[in-house]
This record gives structure tokens, sequence and C-alpha cells, in this order.
């Protein structure tokens, strides 16, 4: 078939390298290049880059506006494939390839609609996760599903690592659907159920509340690593946490008490402990957590959080 491709961050980019193995990609549609890093230098999105290494034409844009549209509309695609573009796909240029879109969303739909799927699903203590592959409507994420596959997702995976393997996942979901779109054997059929939304995440949502117990705590961190990030802040000062897991077996500590071993720093939630092995303080780069403490005075009289 002949395709065009949306689709901007890492997640999108397995897509993209199975869908170009077997159909003609008329074109690549991705956001502009975007300043990355402390230096904040112009880089090019994943998709991008990957969409260069394949030698395909690339469309670079912020929303797909008229002259987008009638660029694409020209190529005269029979279908259009978008993964985490990140914009919306509006009339005219919805009906323009002869099949219309389909959406390779990361979520089991109706759940988790939105920007978010993965991230508000491990804050929610989801156990499942899941790719869904849709067809794509004018209402958001509400379009007839194609074809769903569930994956069960370990208990201290964060949303980078779930996401990582949905990619995968969901790359190989797509590609059977297009396969299938191509030879007319494709079913798609209506959603069932309760839709729930997955709004984009803010630094806030990246707060860390010690007073909540431990399990809500770690679905927190989770959800939000490694964007936007999990923080809390000491002696008034922000600190990131990069990695941590359960301790359900340390020192009980009232929440927010921070009491470090000689491999691990503790903090106190609303039930047990939160093991910390890695931080960012602010201003200065990701260390041990331990050495972090150590370089305190009064360590186990802090408190995260205050």
């Amino acid at each position: 078939m002949r395709l065009v491709f949306a689709g901007t961050p890492a997640a999108a980019v397995p897509t993209l390298r199975r869908l170009a193995a077997s159909h003609d990609i008329a074109a690549v549609v991705t956001r502009p290049d975007a300043p990355l890093g402390r230096r904040r230098v112009l880089t090019a999105s994943p998709v991008a880059q990957a969409a260069e290494e394949l030698g395909l034409p690339i469309i670079k844009a912020a929303r797909l506006d008229d002259a987008v549209t009638a660029e694409i509309t020209a190529l005269e695609v029979d279908l259009g494939v978008i993964v985490a573009y990140g914009g919306l796909v509006r009339e005219p240029l919805l009906s323009a390839p002869r099949a219309g879109w389909i959406n390779l969303h990361f979520s089991l739909l109706p759940a988790w609609r939105g920007a978010a799927p993965v991230q508000r699903a491990l804050i929610a203590g989801d156990a499942v996760l899941g790719a869904s592959v849709f067809q794509l409507v004018a209402e958001l994420d509400a379009g007839d599903v194609f074809a769903t596959h569930a994956v069960d997702v370990p208990e201290t995976a964060t949303a980078g690592e779930a996401l990582e393997a949905l990619a995968s996942e969901g790359a190989g979901l797509t590609a059977d659907v297009v396969s299938a779109i191509a030879d007319g054997t494709a079913l798609a059929v209506p959603q069932e159920g309760e839709p729930t939304f997955a709004a984009k995440l803010t630094l806030a949502d990246g707060l860390l509340d010690w007073n909540q117990p431990l399990d809500a705590v770690f679905a927190r961190f989770r959800g939000v690593t490694p964007e936007p990030g999990a923080h809390t802040t000491v002696a008034g000062q922000p600190l990131k946490v990069l990695e941590a897991a359960p301790a359900p077996d340390a020192e009980s500590l009232a929440p927010g008490r921070l009491r470090g071993t000689k491999t691990v720093l503790h903090i106190g939630t609303g039930t047990t402990p939160l093991a910390v092995t890695r931080v960012q303080p602010a201003g200065k780069g990701a260390m041990n957590a331990v050495d972090w403490w150590r370089g305190l005075r009064g360590g186990d009289e802090l408190v995260a959080g205050a």
C-alpha cells in the first residue's frame, strides 16, 4: 500500500520501520526540530532521524494546517498511519487517504483515551496495559477498533520501560492491520464500555505525596518516570527521584522521613518506606542517593516534602 506516516517520539519508530519494510511510504510527517539538553541544541525528532536513515521524504510540521493538508493530499495515498504525532488530524485531511487514517494508541480502548495513556494507567495502578489500532475519527480516540493486544506489565516497570515494550508489540499489530486493509479482510468494531481519559502530564503530576500509602507513591513514581519526572523537596530544595523500589521489609518511618543505610536511602510513606537508589539535586547531575544523603547535615532529621 501507499502510505503516509505521522509520528514524532521514539515510541513511533518501530512502527515506521516495520511498515517501511513492506509498503511504499510516500512521506513521513513529524514535529519540527526541538531544543534538547542543557545547551538546548536543535534536534530532529526520533521519527525524523529514522525516516532520514530509511531515505524517506519528510514533512516537518507543528500542526496539520491547510498547507500540510494540501501537500499530503497531493501524494494520493491509500492510507494514513499515525503514532503519537502530537497534533490533531481534522477534515479534509482526515478523509484524504482512500481508506482514511488508522492510529496506534497505547491503551486498551476505550480505557485511557488521550495524550498520556501509559503514564495515567500506571499512576492508577493498572496491572495490564495494551495497544489498540483503530480508525481515526474526529472525536478523540473514539473510532472503531481493528485490533488490540494486552501486555502484563512487570510490577517495577516505569512508563518509559512499558512504552518501549508496547511500541515493539504495537508495530507488529499495526503492520497486521495495514496488511488486512490492503487485502480487504480488515474488520473494525465499535468500542465498548465507559471511556477513561489520559490528560497530558505536567511537572505537578510528578510531585510525590509521602502521606499516601507506598503503593500509591510507587505507582506515581512509575507513571511519571522518565517524564515529567518524580520529584520532592528536602529542606526547601527540589530533588528528583530517578530510581526507586518498594522496601516492605525496611524499618518503619514517618511519612517523608529520610534514613540512609550503606546501600540505599529509605523515605517513609503512609505505610512502608520507599527505597531510593538514585537522585538528582537541583543544579547537579544524577548521583547515588546514599552519597547525596551523606552530604547532608542531620540526615535522619530531614523530611522530604518539607
